[in-house]
């Protein structure tokens, strides 16, 4: 059974249990998070010899695209990662024990730590990004540039929306 059979018969199960109410709302958030599922599993596999998760592989594009030279905090990186700064924690110590990045005490403030990519981490997110964005560029290809465009800000408008409904 496809993804899109599965959504089809989800449908039809909710149109026949309950025919009175609107599932759509659940049927769209299914949706979603189906395909995000299914193109993370992709993404996922441009790059099994690098041995990246989801997770570690943002965290080291971030430190690469945004770390300075005096390095990230571990809650500056788990801001730009829109994460919880425990949920950084891990990660950090499977890629220091591999050798992809580096922590080093605050020059400011002795209780803090910086975080720093190593030559090593660097190399890696060199070599990967490449592939990364071929794949996602395929993953997208169905889609034209006005249609990524407004696939982009329709869900800007629902993160908008929901972070709006947090406060």
């Amino acid at each position: 059974m496809t993804i899109l059979d599965l959504l089809d018969r989800i449908r039809r199960d909710w149109q026949t249990c309950e025919p009175r109410l609107d599932t759509s709302p659940m049927l769209t958030f299914i949706t979603l998070t189906r395909a995000q599922a299914l193109l993370d599993e992709h993404v996922r596999a441009t790059a099994p010899h690098a041995d990246l998760t989801a997770a570690t592989r943002d965290l080291l594009f971030t430190l690469y695209r945004s770390g300075t030279p005096d390095g990230l905090t571990p809650g500056e990186l788990a801001a730009l990662l829109a994460v919880s700064p425990a949920s950084v924690t891990g990660s950090l110590d499977r890629l220091e024990a591999r050798g992809l990045l580096r922590r080093t005490p605050d020059a400011q403030d002795r209780r803090a730590q910086r975080i720093h990519l190593t030559d090593a981490g660097r190399d890696l997110v060199r070599h990967h990004l490449p592939v990364h964005l071929r794949r996602e560029e395929e993953l997208l290809s169905p889609l034209n540039v006005t249609e990524r465009q407004q696939l982009e800000h329709l869900l800007r408008r629902l993160i908008v929306h929901a972070e709006t409904q947090q406060a």
